[in-house]
């Protein structure tokens, strides 16, 4: 593993309990920074900080579509740890498997409303403290499914090309700050996000992959780790395909 320096850093990783999320934070984690797990599940926040077995970790309950429940996480994480420097937004759903014109409505407000407004909320309350301190790097985690969309996920593929849109947006309007906005777009991912998915649509997606295999907890975090160092200092607004050669632009 390569070192990446983050000591004196503080990071949010929403959805940090599990997946993506908790591979992130480890990654962090031994990179010398302290880390605040938000997840809305408080058994796997539990073992996940457990898992973790560190003085240098809080794990806040969080629902990331109650803005004042991120603006108290914020609060009880900069009391714990400090002001936040980093932020990864980790958490999402990947929502029911159904054509567009078959999606339940209920539905496709659930995984827009995790998954593009979550993020906006998480990114609203700690930009200010970021922009006050000069400082920070954000990693939006979006799908491959935002530039080449899949079958029967409208809904999944919609509300992660909005979160390239929002970040790229966010990107600009800090650019005179030093602060990176970045977005990662991972291809299929061994993580429990599975579950949700039906054994043909998992099928489909590996299909797509030239690799031939699903991404690994470990590479997603490596790319992570970079992009929140200070070694960041001038990428922003930008997306990195984590795809195994699947993206195509």
């Amino acid at each position: 593993m390569n070192a990446i320096d983050l000591n004196g850093q503080t990071a949010v990783v929403t959805g940090g309990a599990r997946g993506l999320g908790f591979g992130v934070a480890q990654r962090l984690l031994a990179s010398g920074a302290k880390v605040a797990l938000w997840d809305v599940d408080p058994g796997a926040l539990a073992r996940a900080r457990d898992a973790l077995g560190s003085d240098a970790v809080v794990a806040p309950v969080v629902n990331i579509t109650d803005y004042a429940s991120i603006e108290s996480a914020l609060a009880e994480t900069e009391q714990a740890l400090g002001p936040v420097s980093i932020l990864v937004n980790s958490a999402g759903v990947a929502g029911a498997n159904h054509p567009l014109h078959e999606y339940p409505l209920d539905e496709w407000r659930r995984v827009v409303e995790i998954d593009l407004n979550g993020t906006f909320y998480v990114n609203r309350a700690l930009v200010p403290g970021m922009i006050a301190r000069n400082y920070g790097r954000i990693v939006n985690i979006a799908s491959i499914a935002a530039k080449e969309g899949n079958p029967n996920a409208s809904a999944y593929a919609a509300a992660k090309a909005g979160v390239v849109g929002l970040t790229k947006s966010l990107g600009k309007e800090l650019a005179t700050y030093d602060i990176a906005v970045n977005a990662i777009t991972p291809a299929v991912a061994n993580t429990e996000i599975l579950k949700e998915l039906t054994e043909e649509f998992i099928v489909y997606m590996m299909s797509k992959i030239p690799r031939g295999r699903a991404l690994e907890v470990d590479e997603l975090a490596a790319m992570v780790a970079w992009l929140v160092s200070k070694e960041n200092s001038f990428t922003t607004a930008s997306v990195f395909d984590l795809s195994g050669g699947r993206a195509t632009y």
